[in-house]
């Protein structure tokens, strides 16, 4: 047993003691890794520049339009530490830079630096325009890691008399790092890794080469055997059609080829299925590969049922969701490859129930944040704002990561509070100049006035600002928000519920509520739980199942409906409608799910949008959510507190003879099968409860199931165990 030091000992001891207790602290705090380490967001905001930017249109440059920030150039980086021993600590950095040692510079750019034993302080000033200043310091004892503490502002030297004023006068904040561990790879090095793909077919004929490679894929076309002197232009295509149309197609590249023969890989990674490949005459291509780009996350969830079709989409959606995610969660691989906050919210979904991949969703959600100053919403977008805000929400109530709510909480708060001050004297949220309120791509969808979707998305953003907030131990804050969002509750009520329509209206404008009454509000105000039971079936009544309301067609919102019919127990009519949505697109040959599906529309129709004979995505990471519905209102798993220490698990066949999966947590996975007559769960961990119904009395000898009354039962399931449930499902 160690001994408990008090002040009073502490002031009794020697400082040899002393020394010697210090010592043994930094041994535990020096038991990381060393890491490359940077000003904490500023690799996400450098990285996703450099991502967003490489989108191209018939090869031409197409950036983003909305505002890009840029990362800090001057980084101080400091530390204070203690060595047993003298040790030579070994150092990397990317940027010009100084270095001192107990406030002493060190002549030159010392790669190794010799430090006697004892009690020191290490400062690395590094500047770099053009990437991310970042160090990687290693000794036995030293090493780079998020324990040490980073600034951009330099307070050092600030006192009038000339005098050295005390560091900690700087406001420094925990360094940002990722899983670079390797000294002699930079962060600015980073890049995905590939594997060399065979194409399904190729067709040669003279001049041309048209390549199949058998489903969408992504990465670099890799020409072999190239020689001669001419031209070769390469027509992509997610469809045949569009490979075909040399005129129309969204994506090319034209090269100028000068070489006796050899292997040629082009430098842009593109999205494609087909390849149309055009030769000058005194050019000739052997054989044509490619290098496939990927993430490499982990697949973790899965699902299996008795319906082959529901098998089929979820394999599809779960290879949509893979392709899409790359350094970021993206859009589309085609168009548009930026990380749009809308697209990434649900991104943000799909991954808890599928790879439960961390770093990808905080790498997302502080790459659409930015810097500060704030003068537009997130991608311009008034609702993608809001989305980032729920980002939040759900990664702390999926993670349990209270540190990364800690660390940005201030800016969540500059955040809020440019969207606050934008409020019209009502204390709503209304489209500014230079605000774009989306909503949803639908004809005739008006986004005039005081929107009743946006108030609603507020409303939750500063429910998310109140938690945050007293997790941050910000009282004062998570008051102020939670009076706001109460306050606004209310308004929405007040101002767009219609007793006569039995839902909310669409807007207000001039300050008097429409008539028409749009799916948005009504099914978030479901899952949000913001209606009361009698509310609830209204909304499914004369709203999500009345077709006289205007029905959406894009997967983007049609994942909500889909949610919020789930949420009130329509899981055999859900399952219909992903097998004639997802499932008409598997029809048409789909081999990832689109931007947009519409029955309706025959043969190359499919395939156009934005006024584009090809301009559709056919790879978009919001037609993949079947993986979300499947996992968490099928199999029925939700964490009920944050990171799983507590969830519930309420399986719902929807029709299915059988199901089942495994749903992925922070410290384990949660394994659920079922079928009409029997039911197998087992956790890693954490405590759970099931909650099922049953015709007859069910029987499990691993556990006691209780009777909560109307063919309701529980059974409280807890980790390590494996549980045989009997019953007879209704």
């Amino acid at each position: 047993m160690g001994k408990i030091f008090t002040h009073k000992t502490l002031r009794q001891c020697t400082s040899a003691a002393i020394l010697f207790l210090l010592v043994q602290l930094a041994d535990r705090a020096f038991a990381q890794k060393a890491s490359w380490i940077w000003y904490p967001g500023d690799y996400e905001v450098w990285l996703s520049n450099k991502m967003q930017n490489r989108r191209t249109e018939r090869g031409a440059f197409f950036p983003p339009f909305w505002k890009l920030d840029s990362h800090y150039v001057l980084i101080d980086f400091h530390k204070d530490f203690v060595l047993p021993e003298d040790e030579d600590a070994n150092i990397y950095v990317e940027g010009q830079y100084n270095v001192k040692l107990d406030g002493k510079t060190i002549s030159g750019y010392p790669k190794k630096l010799h430090i006697p034993a004892g009690k020191h302080r290490i400062n690395l000033k590094v500047y770099n325009q053009g990437s991310v200043p970042a160090v990687y310091i290693e000794s036995p004892h030293l090493v780079s890691d998020t324990s040490w503490r980073v600034t951009y502002e330099d307070k050092e030297w600030i006192d009038a008399s000339g005098k050295t004023s005390d560091i900690s006068a700087t406001v420094y904040f925990p360094a940002g790092s990722w899983n670079f561990n390797d000294p002699n790879t930079p962060p600015s090095a980073f890049h995905l890794p590939v594997e060399e793909h065979k194409a399904a077919s190729i067709e040669k004929k003279p001049h041309s080469i048209f390549v199949d490679f058998g489903k969408e894929t992504f990465g670099y076309i890799k020409l072999h055997g190239l020689k001669g002197k001419g031209t070769v232009t390469l027509y992509y295509g997610e469809s045949k059609d569009e490979a075909m149309s040399t005129q129309s197609c969204e994506l090319l590249d034209k090269i100028e080829v000068d070489q006796n023969g050899g292997d040629y890989t082009l430098s842009g990674s593109r999205a494609f299925r087909y390849v149309n490949i055009q030769i000058d005459d005194n050019v000739s291509v052997d054989d044509v590969s490619m290098l496939y780009e990927y993430s490499p996350v982990k697949q973790r969830g899965n699902f299996r049922c008795s319906d082959d079709e529901i098998n089929k989409i979820y394999d599809v959606a779960a290879y949509t969701l893979h392709l899409n995610t790359r350094e970021f969660f993206i859009d589309g691989i085609k168009r548009d490859r930026w990380v749009w906050s809308g697209d990434a919210y649900q991104s943000y979904l799909m991954n808890y129930y599928l790879f439960f991949d961390e770093p990808t969703v905080t790498h997302t959600l502080l790459a659409l944040r930015g810097k500060d100053p704030i003068s537009s919403h997130i991608n311009t977008i008034m609702d993608y704002t809001f989305y980032w805000f729920l980002g939040i929400y759900d990664y702390y109530q999926y993670t349990g990561d209270k540190s990364f709510i800690t660390e940005y909480y201030p800016k969540m708060q500059s955040m809020m509070d440019f969207c606050l001050n934008r409020r019209d004297k009502d204390g709503l949220m209304e489209g500014q100049v230079g605000d774009w309120v989306f909503i949803d791509w639908a004809d005739g969808l008006s986004k005039k006035g005081e929107v009743s979707f946006e108030q609603l998305l507020l409303c939750r953003s500063l429910e998310t600002m109140s938690l945050c907030a007293k997790l941050k131990g910000d009282a004062a804050g998570a008051e102020k928000y939670g009076k706001l969002a109460t306050d606004l509750k209310s308004k929405i009520f007040s101002y767009y519920w219609n007793d006569q329509k039995h839902a909310f209206v669409h807007s207000r404008i001039d300050g008097q509520p429409t008539d028409n009454v749009t799916r948005y509000t009504n099914m978030f105000s479901i899952f949000f739980n913001y209606l009361n039971d009698n509310q609830k079936q209204d909304v499914k009544k004369y709203v999500l199942l009345n077709n006289q309301v205007p029905k959406i067609t894009t997967p983007y919102m049609r994942f909500y409906e889909l949610e919020a019919l789930c949420a009130l127990g329509e899981q055999p009519y859900v399952l219909k409608e992903m097998k004639d949505y997802w499932g008409g697109m598997l029809k048409l040959g789909a081999t990832s799910f689109w931007e947009e599906y519409n029955p309706s529309k025959t043969g190359a129709e499919h395939y156009a949008m934005y006024g584009r004979p090809f301009g559709k995505s056919l790879c978009h990471a919001w037609g993949a959510s079947p993986i979300y519905l499947l996992g968490k209102y099928y199999l029925g798993v939700k964490p009920t507190s944050p990171g799983y220490q507590n969830y519930v698990i309420e399986p719902n066949l929807g029709g299915l003879k059988w199901m089942e999966g495994t749903v992925p947590t922070p410290k384990g996975d949660i394994k659920v099968y079922c079928n009409t007559k029997q039911m197998r769960i087992s956790a890693d961990n954490g405590t759970g409860v099931l909650k099922f119904k049953s015709k007859a009395k069910p029987a499990c000898k691993e556990g006691t199931v209780t009777a909560k009354g109307n063919h309701t039962y529980e059974l409280q399931i807890e980790a390590g165990k494996k549980y045989t449930i009997s019953y007879s499902v209704i």
